[in-house]
């Protein structure tokens, strides 16, 4: 292998998972992962990231392809040999046992001794807040409270590769921002290396060292999340991440006087495509921009469009407000809470030249400026 991995490393390398039907779930996947770090592979219901997950712990078979723990080829060693630990949306505990019993079910199954089974058990309950709940049983626990036994649980081995899939699907929107907070502080203590799989964008902004956005089976991008959000690799990342979606429209380059300009419908944006090999431009394109990056205007500004305010939504900090105008496309921007426009009034905005993405309309891919 070319690409050594350091101890406590995973790397991927060019894995793809077939199913009967010539379901094609996961193509030519390659992917190296630092000691330590927290990757979230994120996308749709579908795209095969919990696939991906499920081979990387033993539980799937691999179709091609190689993974690869601390320079070792894993393909074969059963999940129970890989030094693995997972925990799933469901917790998967066990009803009639009690919180400490469940958490050291692993330590038994490994025959671990009595005495450092209750160490181990006593320090990650403490850990995770969990050690006046310890004589009580699943039933007896809110669904945070069970999600952590189910954390604990999977902890107390001491794994060098913790894995996650959708842990927090089940629990409330306050409970998920809570556990976000506890399970990305428990990681950064405790330094195990972490893959995390979620659908939710939010989720992996906020979680990742990296994250990997997938589609369709294919990695699309991966990157920090800073990365991601700012540099899009194609339309897909592009309008997957991000809350509101980015503005993405067609578009073709136009030019007056030797001075160039990006058509947005009727309106026309100056600006600066000396980064873009002229062959490009020929081709069917596409722009885009995140609302934030979309500024009120006055009437009397230059290159200030006309748009009237369709819809309003207040979240208490900001405000997304969705603009409509004859000829030209939908817009979405982001402004402060203080905002005081209303539905169906008129309002001038301006989009920031060096915030706009332009992309390949046909294949999707970002043409950088």
């Amino acid at each position: 292998m070319e690409n050594e991995v350091r101890a406590g490393g995973l790397q991927i390398h060019k894995v793809n998972k077939w199913y009967p039907g010539n379901v094609h779930a996961v193509i030519n996947m390659d992917m190296e992962i630092e000691q330590g770090e927290f990757i979230v592979f994120v996308g749709p219901s579908g795209c095969g990231k919990t696939t991906l997950l499920r081979m990387i712990a033993g539980l799937e078979g691999i179709s091609s392809g190689e993974v690869i723990m601390d320079g070792r080829v894993v393909n074969k060693v059963p999940p129970k040999n890989r030094d693995i630990a997972m925990v799933f949306q469901n917790y998967a505990l066990y009803p009639n046992m009690k919180v400490k019993n469940n958490i050291a079910f692993p330590l038994k199954m490994r025959h671990t001794k009595k005495q450092e089974a209750a160490v181990r058990v006593a320090e990650v309950a403490k850990k995770l807040e969990l050690d006046t709940l310890l004589e009580r049983k699943p039933g007896a626990l809110s669904g945070g409270q069970r999600q952590r036994v189910a954390l604990a649980r999977s902890l107390v081995r001491r794994p060098k590769l913790f894995l996650m899939d959708e842990p927090l699907a089940n629990l409330d929107a306050k409970l998920r921002t809570e556990m976000r907070r506890e399970i990305i502080t428990l990681q950064r203590e405790l330094g195990v290396t972490t893959i995390y799989v979620t659908h939710d964008q939010i989720e992996a902004m906020t979680m990742g060292t990296r994250i990997a956005v997938m589609n369709c089976g294919v990695l699309q991008q991966f990157g920090t999340p800073q990365e991601i959000y700012q540099n899009p690799a194609n339309l897909f990342v592009a309008g997957f991440i991000g809350s509101p979606n980015m503005n993405i429209w067609d578009t073709r380059i136009v030019s007056y006087h030797a001075q160039h300009f990006l058509t947005l419908g009727e309106a026309r944006i100056p600006i600066d495509i000396s980064g873009l090999p002229g062959e490009q431009l020929q081709e069917p394109l596409k722009a885009g921009i995140r609302p934030e990056h979309i500024e009120l205007a006055s009437k009397n500004e230059p290159g200030a469009i006309r748009m009237e305010i369709s819809l309003l939504e207040n979240t208490g900090r900001e405000v997304a407000v969705f603009l409509v105008a004859s000829g030209i496309p939908n817009l979405t921007i982001m402004t402060n809470a203080d905002f005081s426009g209303q539905i169906g009034h008129e309002i001038y905005i301006r989009l920031k030249q060096e915030k706009i993405h332009i992309f390949n309309g046909e294949k999707g891919h970002a043409l950088r400026l």
